[in-house]
């Protein structure tokens, strides 16, 4: 059955209140695809373009997704973050990679935070660098790990 319909097939919030709270924690990874003329501005970890600096504008916008993802994913629960924190790098494929890490003391997980506020610093980065190219491209948001709860999962 999913879990966030009810037994009259109605869309529904999930019950968490008998559930024990633990710790938990998710990893999401975004991967954007930069032509050349984007990536030749990458400059000591950082792309500075007319509207500032990418990436840590990004990991702003990121962290303010995060906090919000009640408000933009109907039945999640509005949850109190106790950490977010983002990494984006440049791998050997001239690939920008973002990952975003969430965490917390709650009944319920966070991977929809995590996945949430990787995506929202891909969009962040695409619209800083579209005035530069718009062959950029966001080819990939995916849940890497979570811990806490029911299951635990690493993908391999």
């Amino acid at each position: 059955m999913l879990s966030h319909v009810d037994k009259k097939n109605q869309p529904t919030m999930v019950d968490v209140g008998d559930k024990v709270t633990t710790f938990r924690v998710a990893c999401a990874r975004s991967v954007v695809e930069a032509p050349k003329e984007v990536l030749d501005l990458l400059d000591n970890g950082e792309i500075t373009s007319k509207k500032g600096p990418v990436f840590s504008t990004a990991i702003v916008a990121g962290t303010m997704a995060v906090k919000r993802t009640s408000e933009l994913i109907p039945f999640c629960h509005p949850l109190p973050i106790e950490s977010c924190k983002f990494d984006i790098s440049v791998n050997e494929r001239r690939q920008i990679i973002i990952e975003c890490r969430v965490s917390l003391h709650h009944k319920t997980g966070v991977e929809m935070e995590a996945l949430t506020g990787a995506s929202v610093a891909a969009l962040t980065i695409y619209d800083m660098c579209k005035a530069i190219s718009h062959e950029i491209r966001i080819v990939e948001t995916l849940l890497v790990e979570k811990r806490g709860g029911k299951s635990d999962f690493k993908r391999s």
